[in-house]
């Protein structure tokens, strides 16, 4: 069993994102060591495009500081490398095609395996385009995350079928962001998702309190959650560490 679908075996499993290099890659140094001793069951680590077309203005505007301050991917992996013995969960990295085809897809697998870093989530790829990934990603180990939204309908069993390590649930239409409320039926998308595989299934895109988090864990096998945390990361700057943690142990807290 690979760490991805570990991460699913001790309960319901909180997926907290962050922008690799927002303030700066030594902050995101200690908000991934300290997230995975605080309740992180798999880390998305963002990296950062200036064309991020799934993202709000949250997450887009943490990409542009961090391109701005100098990150660049092969930063981000020799980050990675130095901290991963002290990083207790699964890794996974977010990105888009573009930044992936430039550093060169074989090249770009081949350091998330020399990372540890278990899977690749690539919102800008549909399901009828992932060879463009699979062949690289299965060269390596890595697992290629699919994701399903409340309009893919009759694809959903079609990608369940094929998905890897956890299939994404995108809660909400629209970008990535904090939202008031939650009207997706997340139970019928897992229900599809079930009816094909029992792959472990994780809701993210909106989700920001404690109240939400534990409503969706009542459907779903783990909650992913980014914009809040970038919130709270644009806040505090390099101060963000503490609030960030604090914040990881109540949504784990509240889905336990």
């Amino acid at each position: 069993m690979n760490d991805i679908k570990a991460a699913f075996k001790n309960g319901k499993a909180f997926i907290p994102f962050v922008t690799a290099g927002d303030p700066d890659l030594e902050t995101t140094e200690k908000l991934l060591i300290e997230m995975s001793k605080n309740g992180a069951d798999i880390i998305e680590i963002g990296i950062p495009f200036s064309d991020p077309i799934a993202e709000g203005v949250v997450i887009q505007e943490a990409d542009l500081r961090s391109l701005k301050g100098g990150t660049t991917t092969d930063k981000i992996f020799d980050m990675v490398e130095k901290i991963r013995p002290q990083v207790q969960c699964a890794l996974a990295v977010m990105t888009y095609m573009n930044p992936i085809f430039v550093y060169g897809t074989d090249k770009f697998m081949k350091r998330c395996a020399e990372c540890n870093i278990s899977a690749v989530i690539v919102p800008d790829t549909p399901f009828e385009e992932k060879q463009e990934l699979a062949p690289y990603a299965e060269k390596y180990g890595i697992d290629v995350i699919s994701l399903i939204a409340p309009t893919s309908h009759d694809r959903i069993k079609m990608i369940a079928k094929e998905a890897q390590g956890f299939v994404y649930c995108v809660s909400s239409m629209g970008v990535t962001g904090v939202r008031s409320e939650i009207t997706t039926d997340i139970g019928e998308m897992v229900r599809l998702v079930r009816s094909v595989s029992d792959i472990p299934c994780a809701v993210g895109f909106g989700i920001s309190t404690p109240e939400q988090a534990k409503k969706m864990a009542e459907y779903a096998d783990g909650v992913i959650v980014g914009s809040a945390i970038v919130k709270i990361v644009a806040k505090y700057g390099r101060d963000s560490v503490e609030p960030v943690v604090e914040y990881v142990r109540s949504m784990k807290e509240a889905i336990s």
